[in-house]
This record gives C-alpha cells, sequence and structure tokens, in this order.
C-alpha cells in the first residue's frame, strides 16, 4: 500500500492531526527531567505512550535526538519503533536534501524497511534543486513511504528564498509545488509526496490546488497559526491538510493522560477538515 493510501486511512480513522515530538532542553526541564538521555528517553517513552495510539501521525525532531550523540539515536530508533508499533504513521523531520549518492544514502537511511531508522515518511529540502531529491522519491514509491518537501515555510524568514521568482516568473514555491504535482498525477486517493506549507503564511501568491498530495501545515498554536488559516489558506484542498502541532500538546506533559486529552482537543479542533 502507499504511504498516501496509509495516511489518508490513518486520517479517515484517528483525525487530521499530526503531533510532534520536541524534546528541546526548556520542554525537559519543563517536565521536570534532565538535559541528558535519561531525561530524553523519558520524554519520548511519554510521547510514544499518549501519541502512538491516539495520532494518525507522529513527527519526532531528528536535531534533538542527535545533540546526544549515538545514545539519543538509540532513543530516536526506540521512538520511532515504539510508535509505529502503537499503529501511527510516524514522519520523521530530518529536512535532508543533498545530491547523488549523498541522497541515495539518506533515503536508505530513512526509507528502507531495512534500516533501524526506517519510517513512514520524512521531510526533505529543495533548495539543491527538486530533481536532487530524485533518490529519496524513488525509495519512497519502492518502499511505500512517502515524502514531505519544504515549500513555504512557517518561519519568518522562508519568503526570502520561497517567494523569490526564477526566470519563467513562478515563485519558487510553486515551482516545488508543480514539480511534485506531476510526480503525483493520477495517483488515488492521492499521491505519497506532499509538501510543508505553514499556517502563517499569509497571502502567498501560489496554486495549492493540483498537488494531489497531503499538506504537512506547522505553524498552529505558538506561532500564531489557526483553523481559521488553514481554512483560508487551503479551501477545496482541505481533506489533504495535515495540522502540525508541538507546543500545543508538549505543554501539557508529563502527564500522559493530559497529553492524550490535548491531543483528542486539536483533533476535535480540525475535525472539519473531513467533515
Amino acid at each position: 500500500m502507499t504511504f498516501g493510501a496509509r495516511l489518508d486511512g490513518a486520517l479517515a480513522t484517528r483525525g487530521s492531526l499530526c503531533v510532534g515530538i520536541d524534546p528541546h532542553p526548556a520542554l525537559l526541564a519543563a517536565w521536570g527531567l534532565g538535559d541528558d538521555v535519561d531525561g530524553l528517553r523519558g520524554f519520548a517513552d511519554a510521547c510514544v505512550e499518549a501519541f502512538g495510539p491516539a495520532a494518525a501521525v507522529v513527527k519526532p525532531q531528528s536535531a534533538f535526538f542527535e545533540a546526544y550523540g549515538s545514545r539519543g539515536i538509540a532513543v530516536l530508533e526506540r521512538t520511532i519503533a515504539g510508535a509505529r508499533a502503537a499503529g501511527a504513521l510516524v514522519l520523521l523531520d530530518v529536512k535532508r536534501g543533498d545530491i547523488g549518492t549523498t541522497m541515495a544514502a539518506y533515503a536508505r537511511a530513512y526509507l528502507d524497511p531495512s534500516s533501524p531508522l526506517a519510517v513512514d515518511a520524512v521531510t526533505l529540502s529543495p533548495y539543491l534543486g527538486v530533481g536532487s531529491l530524485q533518490p529519496a522519491f524513488d525509495a519512497a514509491e519502492q518502499h511505500g513511504a512517502g515524502a514531505f518537501v519544504l515549500a513555504l515555510t512557517s518561519n519568518p524568514e522562508g519568503p526570502q528564498v520561497q517567494h523569490a521568482r526564477g526566470d519563467d516568473g513562478r515563485p519558487v514555491a510553486q515551482v516545488v509545488l508543480d514539480e511534485l504535482a506531476a510526480r503525483n498525477a493520477g495517483a488515488e486517493p492521492f499521491g505519497s509526496l506532499g509538501v510543508v506549507v505553514g499556517a502563517t503564511i499569509g497571502g502567498a501568491d501560489v496554486d495549492l490546488s493540483k498537488l494531489n498530495g497531503p499538506f504537512l501545515v506547522p505553524g498552529i498554536g505558538a506561532q500564531g497559526g489557526t483553523a481559521d488559516d488553514v481554512r483560508r489558506i487551503f479551501g477545496d484542498a482541505l481533506p489533504n491538510a495535515v495540522p502540525s502541532v508541538s507546543r500545543e500538546v508538549l505543554r501539557h506533559g508529563p502527564n500522559v493522560a493530559a497529553l492524550r486529552d490535548a491531543v483528542a482537543r486539536q483533533v476535535e479542533a480540525f475535525a472539519f477538515l473531513r467533515a
């Protein structure tokens, strides 16, 4: 089964939500945990217990695990395996982007089922050219995995690159969208290649309608994005939107029941996406 089909099923049964696992030092401290591997493990285990059975998509931020070296990566492997075993799709936030054999190695690390870091999908950066990501697209197709490519991100610096226009007049973000739309053409219920479009993008001059793929939507909650912003931005593409929240849920930890209740409230807030 393709990632697009599995994601569609997960959104239909668990609701339209991606929950981030972002164990940065401030959150560890807020949870009463140490800024060390033991604290990292305690944080991640609580997240897996809370989100794995409840959320459609769980998104660990790889950098926060990598910061602790090989022992942190071991916790990441444990987190991925636990969330997937609980029924959630795991999207690893790594934002990789390179060329040739290096991109192929990244794809092998994250999308090949034989890898201990294998996940359902990854985030990718297209700023060496969308074509440079082809090894990852090929691996995703081969293994039934997916990818979300940065298009219109929620950080204020993003427009400097993403709104810039090429020789044909299209914004860079539109080029990304168009190239992925071509790769998703004809897929049912939608393609396995998505894009990242923040809920804080304002009035970006892009056409989202032809992607035929999922939209990962960060920037909700702490960054100021709202459900009304999601309605405004995505229009007819609303069923393919996957709101992504982290701090808005994680601030309720470390209590597992409180974390799970926070997920349920967010799912309800975005129930209109598939109404």
